[in-house]
């Protein structure tokens, strides 16, 4: 099997919306804001899809490209490089909602990926981050285990930052599924370019990773949070 293809099925296993991580039972922010009336209809859903795949998605992208180069270049990393690995992914979470939303899908996404990939690797993760892993350090370290590059574990994230949106805008509003995948076939492009400078970045310091933010999608987690009535978790 050719270079390129070294790892493809494993992303598509990874990126597969079926796979048991439980990104179903979150909507990545979009659910507040048809709560809010920003999105609506489909061109509102393209431009949060494209803010948050500039924002949150390029940040996640670079975290889960530095966390699969750490476990390719070691197998056995110490807990200590997992650990300023997520410290690093804390503080760029800065709404309290976001990142318990992050650790615990980082908690199901490493039992998914245990199940899927077995191997020391992601058990060190587990022992190392006992509070759980945030998700993009936790893609990182799946990605490696399934014999991904950083490169495909950060389209792996910039993918996963404007699907399960897209997804979850489709229940809450009932938007047209073949417009709103036309959507998504349309920011491909955007989320290869978001991979590959967030795979550039990676190879630098950990301190020196994207730090953007989005403020409105963080005080819309906080309001989300404490909602009565909700589809989904987040």
């Amino acid at each position: 099997m050719g270079r390129d293809l070294a790892g493809m099925a494993s992303l598509l296993v990874l990126a597969d919306g079926r796979f048991p991580s439980g990104g179903h039972a979150h909507s990545g922010g979009v659910e507040a804001a048809v709560a809010d009336g920003r999105v609506q209809e489909p061109h509102d859903l393209r431009a949060f899809l494209v803010g948050r795949l500039h924002t949150a998605g390029a940040v996640a992208a670079a975290m889960a490209a530095a966390g699969c180069g750490l476990a390719r270049r070691d197998p056995a990393a110490q807990a200590g490089d997992w650990c300023a690995l997520d410290a690093e992914a804390d503080v760029r979470i800065t709404a309290p909602a976001l990142r318990a939303t992050s650790r615990r899908q980082g908690r199901q996404l490493l039992r998914a990926g245990r199940a899927a990939w077995p191997c020391d690797l992601l058990d060190g993760l587990v022992a190392a981050v006992p509070a759980g892993a945030h998700h993009p350090a936790a893609l990182g370290a799946v990605a490696s285990a399934g014999g991904m590059a950083p490169e495909a574990a950060a389209m792996a994230a910039a993918y996963d930052s404007v699907c399960g949106p897209a997804m979850a805008a489709v229940r809450l509003l009932g938007l047209d599924p073949f417009t709103v995948h036309s959507l998504l076939a349309d920011l491909a492009p955007a989320m290869e370019a978001v991979a590959a400078e967030a795979t550039r970045r990676a190879e630098g310091p950990l301190g020196e990773l994207p730090a953007m933010t989005a403020p409105l999608l963080d005080i819309s987690a906080e309001t989300h949070a404490n909602s009565e009535v909700r589809l989904f978790a987040s």
